[in-house]
Order: C-alpha cells, then sequence, then structure tokens
C-alpha cells in the first residue's frame, strides 16, 4: 500500500499514475466536480479560510492534519484503507473464498448499483445543506457544516474512483450522472427518497447528521463487509471520516437540548418560545421525522435483492464478524414484524431475507443511545421530561408499514385518525416558521445564536473561541 501521494493532481493512494487511463478519466472528470461544487456546493463563503481536516494517512492513528484551507483548495482525493493480508468472505454462499480484486462478471451489475445509489447520497447531502452557512450559530458551527460538506465530496470522489476503475464506460456514465442529479430536482432527483427532503435550518441539520448520517453509517458498515476487496476498503476510510459527521448531529441536538433546559429553569417555564429558543415538544416531533424519514432508507424489511446480496457476498451485516451464526443463513429463520388484518403480527421469513431489518434494528438501537444521553442532560437539569423514538411503523414510506398508519406509540389508525393526530406528532409549519425565524448567523469569534448551547471542546484541542472560518 502506497502512502497518500499530494503532489499529484488528484491526491491518491492506490498508484493513480501508475494506470494512465484510468488517470487521465478521472482528471477529466475533475474539472465536472469542480463546475458541480462551484453551482451547488456551499453557497458563499468560498473565499473563507477554513479550519479543515485534511486526510494524510489512512492508518489508525495520526491520520488527519488540521489547518486553515479554502474550500475551492481543498485536496479532495481516493484513499484506500489497509489491505487485509489473506483475506476471505465472510459471509454468504461464497464464505470462505478469497475475496476479488476485480468484479466478477456475474455481481457486475448489481455491485454498480450498490455503488451508484452508495454514491449518490455524497453530493445529495451537501445540496441540501448549501444554504445553511449563511445562519450558521457560530463559526465553530459554521466550520463543522463544511468539514462535513468537504468530506461528502471526498465520498463522491471514492465511489467515482471505482465507478471507473472497475466498470468501463457504464461506470463513467454513472459517475456523470451523479453530478446531473440534484437534490429536490423535479426532472432529475437523487435515487432515495430522504436526499430530496430540505434541510432548511440548524435543527433539521443536526437530526439529519444524527439520525440519516447514522443510517449512512450502517450501510458503509454492510459494504465494509464486501467481497470486492477495494469497495471495502473503500468504505472502511470512509467509515473514518463520517464519524465526525454524527458527532455534529449528536452534540448538535445535544446543545440544542442543553440550552432549552437552561431557559426553562431560568424562566421557570415549560414555553421558551419567547425567549428565542425551541420547545421540547417542538424537538420530539422533528425526532419523529428525521427518525422515520431514516428508517425508509433500510429499504424493505423482506428484500430478495438484500437476500441476493448477501448470499453472493456483496453486501452482509453491520460487522459480520459478531454475530454467532454460520454467516450463510441458508437454513435459518427470522420473524418480522407486520400489521395483518388490523392487528400486529410477527411473521417467519428466511433470515436472509431480513438482513435489511437486522442491519435496521441495529441503527435504531444505536439511536437509542443518542436519545439517551440528551434525557440524561434533562435530567440532570431536573427537567422531569424524556424524548423518545417513535414505533418503526410511524410514518413509513417503504416496507411492511408503507400502506398503513401508526402513532408513535404503536396504535394502529385510520386514515380519518392519522389526519387528525399527525400535527401531534410531526413538526407543523408554524414550528418550521419558528425554527427559522431563529436563524440568524452568529458570526463573531467565540459567539453563540441564542438558541443553542456552546459546545463543551473546540475542535482538535483548539479553544472554543478560536478563529475556525476566518471571514
Amino acid at each position: 500500500m502506497t502512502a497518500i501521494d499530494y503532489t499529484a493532481r488528484i491526491p491518491n493512494n492506490v498508484n493513480l499514475s501508475e494506470d494512465r487511463r484510468l488517470q487521465r478519466a478521472l482528471e477529466n472528470w475533475q474539472p465536472r466536480f469542480a463546475e458541480w461544487w462551484a453551482e451547488m456546493g456551499p453557497v458563499g463563503f468560498q473565499e473563507a479560510e477554513v479550519y479543515l481536516r485534511t486526510a494524510v494517512d489512512v492508518g489508525r492513528d495520526g491520520w488527519a492534519h488540521f489547518g486553515h484551507v479554502r474550500m475551492p483548495d481543498y485536496r479532495w482525493g481516493i484513499f484506500l484503507s489497509e489491505p487485509e493480508q489473506d483475506r476471505t468472505i465472510g459471509f454468504g454462499d461464497l464464505k470462505g473464498q478469497p475475496v476479488w480484486a476485480e468484479v466478477p462478471g456475474e455481481f457486475r451489475t448489481d455491485l454498480r448499483r450498490l455503488i451508484v445509489v452508495q454514491g449518490d447520497t455524497e453530493p445529495a447531502s451537501v445540496e441540501q445543506q448549501r444554504q445553511l452557512g449563511k445562519t450558521a450559530p457560530s463559526l465553530y458551527d459554521l466550520r463543522n457544516l463544511f468539514q462535513v460538506n468537504v468530506e461528502e465530496g471526498r465520498h463522491l470522489w471514492a465511489m467515482v474512483y471505482l465507478l471507473h476503475g472497475y466498470f468501463g464506460r457504464d461506470g463513467r456514465d454513472e459517475a456523470d450522472a451523479m453530478l446531473e442529479r440534484h437534490s429536490g430536482d423535479a426532472d432529475h432527483p437523487r435515487i432515495l427518497g430522504a436526499f430530496n427532503e430540505e434541510t432548511p435550518d440548524w435543527l433539521s441539520f443536526f437530526m439529519f447528521t444524527y439520525f440519516t448520517d447514522r443510517d449512512g453509517k450502517y450501510q458503509l458498515g454492510a459494504l465494509r463487509e464486501s467481497a470486492f476487496d477495494p469497495l471495502s476498503r473503500t468504505c472502511d476510510f470512509m467509515l473514518k471520516e463520517e464519524a465526525h459527521h454524527m458527532f455534529v448531529g449528536a452534540t448538535g441536538v445535544g446543545r440544542v437540548i442543553q440550552r432549552t433546559a437552561e431557559l426553562m429553569n431560568e424562566h421557570d417555564t415549560d414555553d421558551v418560545v419567547p425567549h428565542g429558543a425551541i420547545n421540547l415538544d417542538t424537538l420530539q416531533r422533528y425526532i419523529n421525522f428525521h427518525y422515520s424519514v431514516s428508517l425508509d432508507l433500510f429499504g424493505s424489511e423482506r428484500s430478495t435483492n438484500a437476500a441476493n446480496y448477501y448470499a453472493a457476498g456483496l453486501k452482509g451485516r453491520f460487522g459480520e464478524a459478531k454475530y454467532e451464526d454460520d454467516h450463510v443463513l441458508d437454513n435459518t429463520e427470522d420473524t418480522f414484524l407486520t400489521i395483518d388484518n388490523g392487528q400486529l403480527v410477527e411473521q417467519p421469513m428466511t433470515a436472509r431475507a431480513l438482513v435489511n431489518q437486522e442491519l435496521r434494528s441495529e441503527y435504531t438501537e444505536d439511536c437509542r443511545k443518542g436519545v439517551r444521553r440528551w434525557n440524561r442532560t434533562l435530567a440532570e437539569h431536573g427537567i422531569n421530561v424524556e424524548l423518545s423514538l417513535p414505533h418503526v411503523g410511524f410514518n413509513r414510506e417503504v416496507g411492511a408499514f408503507a400502506d398503513h398508519h401508526m402513532s408513535p406509540e404503536g396504535e394502529i389508525l385510520d386514515a380519518n385518525g392519522w389526519a387528525a393526530q399527525k400535527s401531534k406528532w410531526l413538526p407543523s409549519d408554524d414550528e418550521r416558521g419558528h425554527v427559522g425565524s431563529l436563524m440568524v448567523g452568529e458570526f463573531r469569534q467565540g459567539k453563540m445564536a441564542g438558541w443553542i448551547a456552546p459546545p463543551a471542546t473546540g475542535i482538535n484541542t483548539k479553544p472554543i473561541d478560536y478563529d475556525y472560518v476566518r471571514l
């Protein structure tokens, strides 16, 4: 494995210079990416110097350099983690066979589809967040937004490298198409629905980076198990960068909750709207929305495609090695929750067909950890209220509950019951309007908007009042 070469036009650790045809193809794609970034990336601040981290090593320690850089000058590149010697396929019908350095012909279409769907989410989130810089609650948060944005751009590069390097003309066409689709575009939308939703305010951004980027963690973790070794190693390094995105969400929501709790105590009230903050019931409705939308990203509980991907060794479970089973799941049964004759029931199904559900279940438990931390913050402020995740069947458009209505507590509703009560459970236009009214940029060094608490620590041991973005 080579070190990252930053002298190359495209930084990489894949010996790109030894494959001149691939190098030329990617260098031809590079200006298209730059045009997309200028047109669809963060609005404003392109000339500002931002305190960004840049990968300098793919090892476990000391892998990033921090420094001020203009975003258009950020060195997007292609980085794969170190290869695992004598690695074998860890699951499915081919379990125990050597992993693949090239794409087997019989799996070419499925692998390309998996890479395209994952790759399409990366520029989509940048497009969703492009207006947020203007209303950042602090320079610290502005920097974190831009760090997320540039790394999502790098993750796009990671998928484009695989498409160009292993899928010929079809791959090059798919790479071009990822710059032609745009989030929310009526004619050319992004592939997955959640990535066509607006991210109009910073509360939505924090919820997105907590819930939706966490889905990304589990999708990347499942692809890290892939028998296609370049995809596995690409996703392994992407997960290293993805951790910061979820940190931004977890701490961002936590800081909003902390500020709300402080104002509730200071003014002895449950309603902090007059004091320029966000009520807990509004926060609960935002959680309900973003969690339920993110659940749809896992697809249907019962999935023939997921079963086929697992059988072929293309996409496994998150942390496949930790499961105490045969990792083949050929003769294993599981159950899934569904509605039959107006009742919630558990129905049996082959475990292979339910790997999406298994991935989603791990995701849900991970999400609960953050909710428990947020509730500890409320308890520490003496507030006897607990936030929660809604029932898995709430507000779903994909899977077993797509054609049904359920309350956050799991009560099955008819269409009239849902219409009458959904405003209690999902953000209203008035609530979104109130949150939007709080979105006034705070660009003074070390200052915070009044609706959010300061972070506990700064970035890379820097103080909170550091000049994270030099305006």
